[in-house]
């Protein structure tokens, strides 16, 4: 008699993020019970998750759930779970926008969705911020075109485009894109230093600082960022305020544990030349701003797409810290991150004082990397 259960799961790359794709049909309906699978898949909690399918980094401990929907403008519904490496927690909080990207091609592996050449439009339905995104896949004789001739910076090689359009992504998590009602607004630290900071919710939460303001460069790799434990502090602090300013929490002192994933804190910093960490130069005139985000209290090796269209949002609303330092045209927006440039073309509408997202979208690519069965130890599922 078998000691485990079969669970059958896609393992994907998809943007910068790596995890697997479920169908909800395929998991304990029990809430409790579908964490403890989850977690004991992945190997959580472990710094090196060595006895399950996580990497021991948060870009690459994420799940993605995903089902036919019910709602009348999706095909399928996609719940993102962000998989604690360090504690026996999920946290089904905000969206994943690199997760994002791999859930079209899985609905349609799945046949959740028919596949319609050359391209097929795939909505999807965020159950984390009840927002729809679109995504089109390439298509050829029924099945999904994974190889092209797409870059992404922090993945090697090329791949088949996805566009994704996160539409009116604004107020995702908290239903405003100005949570708080301020541009700006003060933030003083343990130390006595007050920083000005910029909250935005746009397709995630996310909390703006000037790098210089924090001592930081801001063109700083991601090793070096993480090795400043006094930055890291400075940074989960700016967080936790945010954290408490749109309340999801009660007290910034319990921010880390309650809700480390969400809001994001990003320091920004003029467009400046800079290498990145594989020695790939950058340079100020190709960008519009140079950004840094924390991701579960460290440093993101690269950018995330909810953290894009939400910096390309602040940049484009007046008065804002990433506004007033941004080098933009007005429509695309490319921020240089520790692994080269990503970019995205923003429309914000500001008409009679209200502020519209009317475009955020960006390209992205995925690649399966293998398609199989987890195996869960009866134990723990009976």
């Amino acid at each position: 008699m078998s000691r485990t259960r079969e669970i059958p799961c896609v393992f994907a790359r998809a943007g910068t993020s790596r995890g697997a794709f479920i169908r909800r049909s395929d998991l304990p309906e029990d809430p409790a019970l579908l964490d403890a699978v989850i977690l004991s898949a992945y190997g959580s909690p472990d710094p090196r998750q060595i006895d399950g399918i996580g990497g021991g980094d948060a870009l690459t401990s994420k799940v993605a759930v995903v089902a036919p929907s019910q709602h009348p403008n999706a095909d399928v519904d996609y719940t993102f779970g962000q998989v604690s490496v360090d504690s026996a927690a999920i946290f089904w909080v905000g969206n994943c926008g690199n997760m994002s990207s791999g859930v079209g091609p899985f609905a349609i592996r799945m046949g959740m969705v028919q596949a319609v050449s050359p391209l097929t439009k795939v909505r999807i339905f965020n159950t984390n911020t009840n927002k729809i995104l679109i995504a089109e896949v390439e298509v050829a004789d029924g099945e999904v075109v994974e190889d092209g001739e797409c870059r992404i910076a922090g993945v090697p090689g090329s791949g088949s485009p996805i566009a994704l359009d996160f539409g009116d992504c604004g107020g995702a998590e908290t239903g405003s894109t100005l949570p708080t009602g301020k541009v700006r607004e003060s933030v003083r630290l343990r130390d006595g230093t007050t920083v000005e900071v910029s909250i935005v919710d746009a397709a995630t939460p996310f909390v703006f600082v000037l790098a210089q303001a924090i001592g930081m460069q801001g063109t700083e790799s991601a090793a070096e960022i993480d090795a400043d434990a006094q930055l890291l502090g400075r940074l989960e602090e700016i967080r936790s305020y945010a954290a408490r300013a749109i309340g999801l929490v009660k007290g910034e002192e319990v921010a880390r544990e309650v809700s480390p994933s969400i809001p994001r804190v990003v320091a920004v910093s003029p467009p400046t030349d800079y290498v990145c960490a594989d020695g790939t130069p950058v340079a100020a005139k190709d960008i519009s701003v140079v950004a840094r985000q924390q991701s579960m209290q460290r440093t993101h090796k690269t950018y995330s797409v909810t953290g894009t269209l939400c910096t390309g949002v602040a940049g484009a609303i007046a008065g804002t810290v990433v506004h007033d330092i941004a080098r933009s045209d007005g429509f695309h927006f490319n921020i240089g991150h520790p692994g080269g440039v990503i970019s995205a073309r923003i429309q914000v509408d500001q008409a009679d004082g209200d502020i519209r997202v009317v475009e955020a979208s960006l390209v992205r690519t995925a690649r399966t990397i293998l398609e199989g069965n987890l195996k869960v130890p009866k134990r723990i599922w009976p």
